[in-house]
């Protein structure tokens, strides 16, 4: 009887949580330093899968996809442009050139990079489905400025939650950029 109901429990919780990890929610680790000061080595987060299966990304989400040069790794960053946009790196600003700013607008980065300039110059215009993605810690991230645009279909989710440390323990929200 006892064995029969550890089985029955272990089935039960197998089909709750085989689903909730495949299709709403996974862990993600933060390996590396590209996402300091919000996000920080060895740090690990819950990323939502859900919200992309009925939306796309939004500018200033910070997302993890699949590295376009090799599918195994994944990356953290943040969005800063979006498909049919053109941005420009130049001059340790992100601008940002669409309908709406079609003479181009600065990014105000400020609510989350500590007074650091965007290096690099390359200017993009990105296709259907395509991303520009930056790390917070500009100097040392391998983003869009190096791979180019990330495709719709290689990102994973969204950062929901920081899970660990626990004195870190927190939900993300969109940063403000008046776009």
């Amino acid at each position: 009887m006892f064995v029969l109901e550890v089985v029955q429990i272990v089935i039960i919780s197998a089909a709750i949580i085989i689903p909730i990890r495949y299709f709403l929610i996974q862990p993600f680790y933060v390996k590396g330093a590209s996402m300091e000061p919000n996000f920080y080595d060895h740090e690990y987060l819950i990323i939502d899968e859900l919200s992309y299966r009925m939306r796309d990304p939004m500018r200033g989400e910070i997302v993890v996809f699949r590295y376009p040069r090799d599918p195994s790794q994944f990356f953290i960053k943040r969005v800063v442009a979006l498909p049919g946009e053109t941005v420009e790196v130049s001059g340790g600003q992100v601008v940002i050139y669409n309908d709406e700013y079609p003479n181009g607008k600065a990014l105000d980065e400020e609510v989350y990079l500590d007074d650091e300039l965007t290096q690099g110059k390359k200017k993009l215009t990105l296709g259907d489905e395509e991303y520009f993605v930056l790390g917070d810690n500009r100097d040392e991230s391998l983003d869009s400025r190096s791979f180019g645009p990330v495709m719709r279909s290689e990102m994973i989710g969204r950062v929901w939650v920081r899970g660990l440390p626990l004195s870190r323990i927190g939900t993300f929200e969109i940063p403000e950029y008046n776009f």
